[in-house]
């Protein structure tokens, strides 16, 4: 992946102030918390574990309404940013915190969706998350992001933050 692909993520999360040489740090930082969510999601997909995707949505809940709590950012600090003399993670920026709401949504009905023994809905909701995770992890985009400048009236900038978009 380029290192302009990476710059557009970290611009999409609500850093826009960010040069290519913080990339090092900054989007690792950053992608720790989707890696850890993902192998979670996938231990829920195949218990199909409701309670685990309540668990899951509370925590990404958790993060929106308490941004300088979060559990995933505290972690990364305490291991890797510590450690190797890293910028700490501070408190996610509004469009980060959106994207969190929105996947702390999709695990909340999933997990509502799995409990109530609503097996269609639940593999459409598990689909839905999957194909926003794995465009997320790999391909560098976050859908959340991209809806939250939408939403906000910043098509234009949310366009340019795609991973194949130009500066």
């Amino acid at each position: 992946m380029s290192g302009s692909a990476k710059l557009n993520f970290i611009r999409q999360q609500g850093l826009e102030n960010i040069e290519e040489k913080e990339c090092v740090t900054c989007f690792p930082a950053l992608m720790f918390q989707p890696r850890l969510v993902g192998i979670l999601v996938a231990v829920a997909l195949l218990r199909q574990s409701g309670v685990l995707f309540l668990v899951l949505a509370v925590l990404l809940w958790w993060n929106v309404m308490l941004p300088a709590l979060n559990p995933f950012d505290a972690l990364y600090n305490l291991l890797v940013a510590g450690p190797r003399g890293y910028p700490l993670m501070g408190s996610a920026p509004p469009p980060r915190r959106f994207a969190q709401g929105m996947a702390g949504t999709f695990m909340l009905a999933t997990g509502i969706a799995l409990l109530s023994g609503w097996s269609l809905v639940a593999w459409i909701l598990q689909g839905l998350l999957i194909t926003a995770l794995l465009a997320l992890i790999f391909g560098r985009f976050c859908l959340g992001s991209y809806i939250y400048y939408a939403l906000h009236g910043n098509i234009e900038f949310a366009n340019r933050t795609l991973p194949w978009a130009r500066w």
